[in-house]
């Protein structure tokens, strides 16, 4: 599977849903209703990075884009995962759709780089938008037209409409996430339970790939547990369930608890001998309280503070 450099909650994204069985399972569960009609050894990797003219050369990149190729189907697939809506994801999605389309019109061949027609039948061009909200549902325009504003009655016939397909994850219904077999369904469980219960218990099935899991759970909740367990764990069995990583959070949370309370104990215990030696000196000597201070060199603010 290649892996794209970007920010770090792209990569997250993209290092698991890149493979091929995750990509083809959230195919499958979104766009067949969990029949099994793409197979991962079908799927491709497919360009990402397209360019366009705006104020000069820009370029644009999807998330991830496969190819999904059969011996008489060929179809391009792209993925695009969104926290929040998006009010112009209808202009975003049509910007990647049309570069895919265009990319069909043109090879390069040879080696001056020369441009040729491409004579190959055209195929079509899939998007899906990945919504992981759980606060709210999607509430930003799903249409080219929804985001157009002040368009002329008389016009109107004549601008073409595009719509977008957003499927929000955590609002699945059980019957959904039971269609999705990948490790995908972790993180739709998820984000479902946190929606339905603001809490989350974690399921006991075996996960596949455990490092991007925790990976995408870290950067999608923030949380950054998830993915110091797997750093922490390298060289050692690595969890297998989300039980196993929540059990083993719990554990560290412990150990570093009584780490804590042992530093805390310790410095409570100089601070105490500490004040005891300063009260000593002015008793047994009769020294001011700054005289004894300076002859256990220090001060008489850090006698208070330690004091408390």
């Amino acid at each position: 599977m290649a892996k794209r450099v970007g920010n770090e909650k792209d990569a997250a994204q993209m290092n698991l849903e890149g493979y091929n069985d995750v990509f083809a399972d959230v195919i499958n569960a979104f766009l067949f209703e969990g029949k099994q009609e793409v197979r991962e050894e079908e799927l491709q990797e497919a360009p990402v990075r397209s360019s366009y003219k705006g104020k000069g050369t820009r370029t644009q990149e999807r998330d991830l884009a496969k190819y999904w190729k059969r011996t008489e189907i060929r179809i391009f697939f792209g993925t695009e995962n969104q926290m929040r809506p998006d009010e112009d994801m209808p202009l975003r999605v049509i910007g990647y759709d049309g570069a895919a389309y265009r990319d069909q019109l043109y090879y390069v061949k040879g080696k001056n780089g020369k441009r040729r027609r491409n004579h190959n039948p055209r195929y079509p061009v899939i998007t899906l938008v990945l919504y992981f909200g759980y606060e709210k549902h999607w509430d930003k325009p799903k249409k080219l037209k929804e985001v157009l504003k002040n368009v002329p009655e008389a016009l109107d016939p004549y601008v073409n409409d595009y719509e977008i397909h957003v499927f929000e994850v955590a609002w699945m219904t059980e019957e959904q996430l039971q269609l999705l077999k990948s490790d995908f369904r972790f993180v739709a469980d998820y984000f479902m339970q946190m929606r339905k219960n603001n809490d989350y218990v974690p399921p006991t099935q075996a996960m596949i790939h455990v490092k991007e899991v925790l990976e995408l759970m870290s950067v999608l909740t923030k949380d950054d547990r998830f993915e110091k367990v797997c750093l922490e764990l390298e060289g050692e069995e690595e969890p297998k369930s989300m039980c196993e990583v929540l059990d083993k959070i719990e554990k560290r949370g412990i150990e570093k608890g009584i780490e804590q309370g042992i530093e805390q104990g310790i410095e409570q215990g100089i601070a105490t001998n500490l004040c005891r030696n300063v009260e000593a000196l002015m008793r047994n000597m009769k020294l001011s309280l700054r005289d004894a201070c300076q002859a256990l060199s220090i001060t008489v603010e850090e006698y208070r503070a330690a004091k408390g």
